[in-house]
């Protein structure tokens, strides 16, 4: 059993899920998931899987580690058909109390017309900020760095620190190795000689702050708390510790409090200008700039807001949109085109590439950029360009009033709490809200005037 691998639990091992949704791509084929520890004794695993085949029931993956609760047991991650529903509560109940297995069951075959589960409060992106979809500790094949051991382990720190993660913790500080600190210098010197003539005016703006007060340096890599702090103070967005890609759906969530999930680790040393995946160059030098900007930073939460509850297809065009705005969106500055996405500022030759006039640039139309196909590994084929950041919220804004959810939501930033605005107090509450700020707006006016 490899002690070093991480499949990833779909909550907390010590949750018993109760939504109606729980995790996006694990029904499509109608699979259902169990996670189940066994004492760590010889015949264990031969008992459960003894019990699977006398109830007819066929695995079609397993997966095992140590479990992080007890010391002498191992946890185990199982998927079943979707045609074994109807046996499930036995071999639960089979698994309980004959041979004493902890069994948490993670999804079942969702129904038709329900809502999907979404947080409500900023406490509970905890329930999924370790479903990662992949990377992390493991890495595919054709990773630069899967044939190094020494960066493999690198890697498995960085998840560590992700996965122990609990909102409202201070984020661990990390003590980056010579080596990781000139793969970012290379990084950093070569895009900063970029921003000045590429990137568009609000970034240029942010920048110098960042190396003013959290350590923005050719020779240093700055933490994720310092950051999260400075955003906060900015637009209230904060970081938080990640271990590889979440779901568009977990994702999206976050940015509906205001969280950006963000790596710590750094590609590998060997192609320091080639990441397969995001790491803490794409975050910091792409991402985190823009989020201190205001109107790029409600941008960001509208797009988060309007997942919530939303349809899968929906969440598919609202990932695309994002994907075309908030990672390689251009727009306009006077008569020249900027890079405002975090894809192309964090990549010296896709900057370049995106405003060579060689790319097919269109206007942005959400209705159609939501359905426009892109590759991934490779220089995007077409970009859109939006007027302005607030032009870009107006569109957003319509397209989202399309999405058939039976409910509008809000954040509280108060409360840091998601309001399903869908009842007569919950829809006063706001009013008064609203009347309250026009109140402050209008004494303002006066006395400007």
């Amino acid at each position: 059993m490899d002690s070093s691998q991480y499949w990833r639990p779909l909550v907390p091992a010590c949750t018993i899920l109760e939504s109606m949704y729980i995790e996006e791509s694990s029904n499509k084929n109608g699979v259902i998931s169990l996670i189940f520890s066994l004492k760590e004794e010889v015949g264990a695993l031969a008992k459960v899987l003894r019990t699977f085949e006398e109830k007819d029931i066929n695995l079609t993956h397993i997966e095992s580690r140590p479990s992080r609760l007890n010391k002498d047991e191992y946890e185990f991650f199982i998927n079943l058909e979707g045609k074994n529903v109807p046996a499930l509560d036995k071999i639960v109940k089979s698994l309980r109390n004959d041979i004493g297995a902890t069994v948490h069951e993670l999804s079942r075959t969702k129904k038709k017309d329900t809502v999907p589960w979404f947080p409500r409060s900023i406490q509970e992106l905890d329930r999924f900020a370790n479903q990662i979809l992949s990377y992390g500790a493991e890495l595919d094949a054709d990773h630069p760095g899967f044939k190094d051991p020494v960066y493999r382990a690198r890697r498995k720190e960085f998840a560590d620190i992700a996965y122990n993660y609990k909102h409202g913790q201070p984020i661990p500080r990390v003590t980056y190795t010579e080596e990781e600190k000139k793969t970012w210098g290379i990084v950093f010197r070569e895009l900063k000689s970029l921003y000045p003539t590429h990137a568009c005016y609000e970034h240029n703006h942010v920048f110098p702050l960042l190396e003013k007060y959290c350590g923005y340096q050719e020779d240093n890599i700055p933490q994720l708390e310092d950051i999260s702090k400075f955003l906060q103070t900015c637009t209230g967005f904060r970081l938080r510790p990640v271990a590889g890609l979440l779901s568009s759906r977990d994702f999206l969530a976050g940015l509906a409090f205001r969280v950006f999930h963000s790596t710590q680790y750094i590609r590998h040393a060997s192609k320091p200008m080639y990441t397969p995946e995001p790491d803490i160059c794409h975050e910091l030098l792409g991402h985190v700039p823009l989020f201190a900007d205001p109107s790029f930073a409600q941008f960001s939460q509208e797009i988060g807001l309007a997942s919530l509850g939303a349809p899968d297809d929906f969440i598919e065009k609202l990932a695309t949109v994002y994907w075309f705005t908030v990672e390689f969106g251009l727009c306009k500055e006077g008569d020249s085109l900027k890079a405002y996405g975090a894809g192309l500022l964090s990549s010296f030759g896709e900057l370049q590439y995106s405003l060579s006039g060689k790319p097919e640039i269109q206007p942005l139309i959400l209705e159609k950029t939501a359905v426009q196909k892109y590759p991934v590994t490779e220089f995007q084929p077409i970009y859109y360009v939006a007027e302005s950041f607030k032009d870009a919220k107006e569109k957003l804004r319509k397209f989202t009033q399309t999405i058939p959810r039976p409910f509008s939501v809000r954040y509280n930033p108060y409360t840091q709490r998601i309001e399903v605005l869908d009842n007569a107090k919950q829809l006063k509450n706001l009013a008064d809200t609203i009347n309250s700020e026009m109140g402050i707006l209008c004494n303002a006016l006066q006395k400007i005037k």
